[in-house]
């Protein structure tokens, strides 16, 4: 029967054409949609673990409370034993020690005195003894001019800010901002390069310095904002992220100390928890849209089809076929149909998401004013779930579709086929 309904759906096209043609463009947006919104939230999670939360991160509970404000005043002491320790337990994990700071950054002109000045966000980085953090927060790329810090006494600042003050490199520039115990912070810097890392957040004004020049500046020797853990794969697990966390706040955190130092996983920062439940619904809601929306333009062509072949289901039901058998064949043939559209759908998805996860789509001009974290370029991921995501919609839609109306057939009346047929 199937090779018989096969051949049908081949040999005559006008019933066959339209309904493949919708559920291969229901099917085509499906999975590039479910490929770019997954390469997004990957991305942006990415990004976020990257620059700013790590997949795990360690701060003092004081300090987690008021992160927004940066508080240096309630940062980590005895970084160096804790990263020891934190090494000795979860050794299938990197750690590394961040500072972040803010302050006036003041340009002097010739003669010494203030030509200009601007707010900037600092961040201290362990620039001289692991070029992890080099690759891990894309530098080389992001660097428009000169190179990260190679001794004492050199920044990077923003790209955006060195052209707004008119910046050069090898000039100096001080910081003016407050140490860990309150006092006035000057500190003159030597710019050796100039960064753009393509979001307004950290563009508008950044200076980068390693982490040691940190400490000295801040009177933070031994201390940290921030201890941040990245597994070794590089991909955040939020199951064994949370096993991490549960181990170490059980052995090292005290509630009643908020200078104990407590550990938070990924989706427990910068509100990205919300994203990510936004993610996991994301492609359910979306799979749900387009079974809704093709189920009614596929009832729509069942029904015109259905008063097409008006005469063919009199003809069959007149020669003896019983109403039930025919509903049969309409829903092996709506079957047939998904199926064809689904895998033509599919296979054009695919090349769509491919391209869009090698080239992506630049929204840098949109997102400019966004002071979130998020990448100036949007591409899509393909994931293993892409080669039968498809399918939920193009199946489903096209059965419903012709289940609904193939009731008609059991509307018709057999004592009127003959008087049909002879018209």
């Amino acid at each position: 029967m199937i090779r018989f309904i096969l051949k049908g759906i081949l040999r005559d096209r006008s019933r066959s054409v339209l309904p493949i043609i919708v559920v291969s463009l229901g099917v085509f947006l499906t999975v590039v949609m479910s490929s770019w919104m997954k390469g997004i939230f990957t991305e942006m999670i990415d990004m976020n673990a990257n620059f700013t939360t790590g997949h795990v991160k360690v701060m003092t509970h004081a300090y987690a409370d008021n992160v927004n404000q940066i508080p240096i005043d309630l940062a980590l002491l005895g970084v160096d034993e804790l990263t020891q320790n934190l090494q000795k337990d979860f050794p299938n994990m990197e750690w590394v020690s961040r500072i972040n700071f803010g302050g006036l950054l003041d340009v002097p002109d010739a003669n010494g005195e203030t030509r200009a000045q601007g707010p900037a966000a600092g961040k201290g980085i362990d620039f001289f003894h692991n070029p992890k953090e080099i690759e891990r927060m894309n530098f080389q790329k992001s660097l428009v001019e000169g190179a990260v810090p190679k001794s004492p006494g050199e920044a990077i600042i923003s790209y955006e800010f060195a052209e707004k003050y008119g910046v050069k490199l090898g000039q100096e520039v001080t910081l003016f901002g407050s140490t860990m115990n309150g006092s006035m912070l000057f500190k003159t810097f030597k710019v050796c390069g100039t960064i753009r890392f393509g979001m307004t957040m950290l563009d508008r004004g950044a200076i980068l310095i390693d982490i040691s020049d940190a400490q000295l500046a801040l009177d933070m020797e031994d201390g940290s904002t921030e201890i941040l853990g990245y597994f070794g794969d590089g991909k955040y697990d939020k199951q064994k992220a949370t096993e991490t966390i549960q181990a170490f706040n059980s052995k090292y955190n005290h509630k009643d100390d908020e200078f104990s130092p407590e550990m938070y996983k990924l989706e427990q920062q910068a509100g990205l928890e919300e994203y990510l439940a936004m993610a996991d619904g994301m492609v359910g809601m979306m799979i749900t849209f387009f079974i809704i929306a093709m189920s009614i333009v596929l009832w729509n062509t069942g029904l015109l089809g259905g008063l097409r072949r008006y005469t063919e289901y009199g003809v069959r039901l007149a020669l003896g076929e019983a109403k039930g058998h025919i509903y049969k064949t309409m829903i092996y043939e709506a079957i047939l149909i998904g199926m064809i559209g689904s895998v033509l759908g599919t296979a054009f998805g695919l090349a769509a998401s491919y391209y869009l996860q090698e080239v992506g789509v630049d929204f840098s001009a949109v997102t400019k004013n966004i002071n979130m974290m998020l990448p100036p370029v949007y591409k899509a991921s393909i994931f293993p779930s892409l080669l039968y995501i498809g399918f939920i919609p193009g199946l489903l839609a096209m059965v419903l579709g012709n289940a609904l109306a193939g009731f008609a057939i059991y509307k018709r009346k057999t004592a009127q086929l003959f008087k049909e047929l002879e018209v």
